[in-house]
């Protein structure tokens, strides 16, 4: 259905195989940069199929070869592009595996016809295994990293490189810092209007010491430094003298205060404010648990965060006691604080810092608080199973009643949720609102990467062979009622008096059309007071007519226009006009697409009714009816000898011995079942069985329902391509 809409727009490699790791959005150069397989693209945020370069950058045939004789396949050993930025207005940085011999350089991002095949040498000061590597650039232009810097990824590191400043790193082999880390995110977010002040964020996950167990749990970390640290003068030398850490907690309250948690971080957002120094961080989570399997969506706020690392530090005695609190003196400077006029101006860089001050941030680098999130609980809870989440982004709207942040979820099987939740104050509960299910990867395959362009209200979806931009609203697709409309709960859209279409706030369009609109409540009948639907029906229901094998199988298709609504049943008999709801059971089951008959019996015919109730507004979304042939009249039809009239009933009009008022065998089922549209039929038949001019020899094939015997059964040819007549097999 999405690919009827015009909705989308796709960008496939010239060269066949993606190989994408990576994208970077550049409102301002109005670019889509692609990291790839050995490539590096560069596409139009307006339409990403359209007006494309791409950059050439292989690994070279020595480092292809040394990374064999390391022992590595082919696969591995290519430039596997994991890495880019914006440095400039002018230039990105890309940094590329380069077969395990990593090289950063500068691109010239400018327009398409700026985009050179060239490269300006810019080694990245020492050879980093860029496997699992984020990274952020301070206001300096430094480039902070988190990354495995040995070959065989054991040394995991936080490094910053580049420009004027030290490089720093972590301390290696240290595991109170680091515990076999995986890097997910980093950011550089200001405490204040001091530029010295500035902290950077790294998000991960790794082993934890901390948990009471005897083996090691996965939590999820928030580690922070600042952006000018410029290590210690006798201790922690070209090593950071600021770094603490602290667990991010996501979790859902549980009875007897036991909790259920979703430790390990998949994937974070932060979505931008007006206030720079306060942006919203969203991350999605999952369960580590071998038992129980499941996703969460937190939302965390900066003072939270800066509240944690301002907070007590953790302390632990020995390797037989347990953390507590920290209660002894805490020197100062305060450890994890920068050298900034904010925090008095008494020193000047982290190098003047008292050795007792470095000494305890390198003994002490864990907060004791944990950072929580808003509401003390996720905003988005998936436990069914049905989808594996991978990828976040988050657009904030302003609706009629409010404002909304709408989550665009990527999953494993290439599809995007668009959700919202709404909070409950007086029954302190999340509500969640799926707007839309939206198969945005024809081939069910992972979601690797999303990017998000509030100002083109376009999302940016990327998997390892293709990618797929996507509208974020499509109002019209709610249908042609204010009812429909206002039922959706879409925040981008509204009825408008006339039909439901992109709502904007007021003063953003001077002529704008009176709005209906209520995500909060999807109060239709109070919305659409006064429209064209007040216990009415909605549009005129569709009827379909639907023939059924007794004992076979049959769905009876129906699906709501809106998630939200709940699908009821009914059926009516025949010669009856009482309507009885259906009850469903083993051998009749209700599902997403419809109504699913296992085995038909011959008192399932009847009239069925598709209902969805959603706020007290019910509407007949399609009325089916269903008509059972019987066994017997199906199997007799099939179990006549046909072996002399088979070159009388061929459909075929190539064949020359077809009198013309021969009756093909397919009328005959068609007329047993009351159908009457002979002409379209034949039509069809002709286009599927007669396009060979140099048909085979044709012999007789059994009855599908009955077999004399089940080795007669076994030699049932089945044809791969096209389906033959039921009495006719291919030779």
């Amino acid at each position: 259905e999405l690919w009827d809409l015009n909705r989308t727009s796709v960008f496939h490699s010239p060269f066949g195989y993606l190989g994408l790791h990576i994208m970077l959005l550049d409102e301002y150069q109005e670019r889509l940069f692609v990291g790839g397989r050995d490539l590096l693209y560069s596409l139009s945020l307006d339409r990403i199929s359209d007006n494309y370069r791409e950059i050439h950058w292989p690994s070279t045939p020595l480092q292809i070869e040394e990374c064999i004789i390391k022992g590595r396949d082919a696969d591995e050993c290519a430039n596997y592009i994991r890495v880019l930025h914006r440095y400039n207005r002018t230039h990105l940085l890309a940094c590329g595996t380069g077969a395990f011999d990593p090289l950063c350089t500068f691109v010239r991002a400018g327009h398409p016809s700026q985009v050179r095949n060239s490269f300006d040498s810019s080694d990245c000061s020492e050879h980093y295994q860029i496997v699992l590597c984020f990274n952020v650039w301070s206001a300096g232009g430094e480039l902070f990293t988190g990354l495995y810097s040995d070959y065989w990824g054991r040394d995991a590191a936080l490094f910053r490189t580049m420009n004027h400043m030290a490089h720093l790193r972590t301390e290696p082999d240290n595991e109170r810092l680091l515990k076999e880390p995986k890097f997910v995110g980093s950011y550089i977010i200001p405490d204040n209007e001091d530029h010295d002040d500035n902290k950077v964020y790294f998000f991960f996950t790794e082993k934890s010491l901390e948990a009471e167990t005897s083996t090691h749990a996965i939590y999820t970390r928030v580690g922070r430094v600042c952006a000018n640290d410029m290590g210690g003068q006798r201790m922690l030398v070209n090593k950071w003298s600021t770094f603490l850490k602290t667990r991010l907690v996501c979790s859902v309250p549980g009875r007897n205060g036991i909790d259920t948690h979703f430790d390990e971080l998949e994937d974070v957002f932060l979505l931008q404010t007006r206030d720079n120094k306060n942006p919203v961080i969203f991350g999605l989570f999952n369960t580590t648990s071998n038992i129980f399997r499941g996703y969460a969506i937190c939302v965390y706020h900066m003072a939270s965060v800066r509240a944690a690392f301002n907070g007590p530090y953790a302390h632990k005695e020995g390797p037989e006691y347990h953390w507590t609190l920290y209660e002894g003196k805490v020197p100062y400077p305060r450890p994890g604080s920068c050298a900034s006029k904010v925090n008095g101006g008494l020193y000047t860089t982290t190098k003047e810092y008292p050795d007792e001050a470095v000494h305890f941030a390198r003994s002490h680098p864990l907060m004791y608080q944990p950072i929580k999130p808003v509401h003390k609980r996720p905003i988005l809870v998936k436990t069914d199973g049905k989808y594996n989440l991978k990828q976040i982004a988050v657009d904030r709207v302003e609706a009629e009643d409010g404002q909304y942040d709408v989550l665009f979820i990527g999953t494993d099987n290439g599809i995007v949720l668009k959700v919202i939740t709404i909070y409950n104050q007086e029954t302190e509960s999340m509500e969640e609102v799926i707007l839309e299910e939206l198969q945005v990867l024809k081939v069910p395959v992972p979601i690797i990467s999303m990017e998000i362009s509030s100002k083109r209200q376009q999302l940016y979806v990327g998997s390892e062979s293709v990618i797929v931009q996507v509208k974020f609203h499509q109002c019209d697709m709610y249908g042609t009622a204010c009812a429909d409309c206002c039922l959706a709960r879409d925040p981008y859209c509204a009825w408008d008096g006339i039909s439901c279409s992109r709502y904007y706030p007021t003063g953003m369009q001077a002529k704008r059309r009176f709005r209906r609109q209520d995500v909060r409540h999807g109060n239709a009948a109070q919305q659409c007071f006064g429209q064209q639907f007040i216990g009415e029906v909605l549009e005129k229901t569709e009827e379909r007519l639907v023939y059924g094998i007794e004992y076979n199988s049959t769905l009876l298709e129906c699906t709501p226009r809106t998630l939200q609504a709940k699908v009821i049943w009914f059926v009516q008999r025949a010669h009856e006009t009482k309507k009885e709801e259906v009850k469903t059971d083993d051998r009749i089951i209700k599902m997403d697409l419809g109504l699913l008959f296992l085995k038909l019996h011959r008192l399932d015919a009847g009239t069925y009714f598709c209902q969805t109730v959603e706020h007290s507004i019910v509407h007949t979304v399609r009325k089916i009816t269903l008509e059972i042939v019987e066994e017997e009249r199906v199997d007799e039809m099939f179990n006549k000898d046909y072996e002399e009239e088979i070159p009388h009933k061929m459909p075929c009009p190539m064949q020359s011995s077809i009198p013309q008022a021969s009756k093909p065998w397919y009328k005959e089922f068609l007329q047993l079942i009351g159908y009457s549209n002979f002409q379209r039929v034949e039509e069809y038949c002709e286009k599927v069985w007669c396009t060979d001019k140099k048909r085979k020899k044709l012999k007789m094939s059994p009855s599908k329902w009955k077999y004399a015997n089940p080795q007669e059964k076994k030699a049932r040819i089945r044809p791969e391509h096209y389906r033959l007549p039921r009495n006719i097999a291919d030779s």
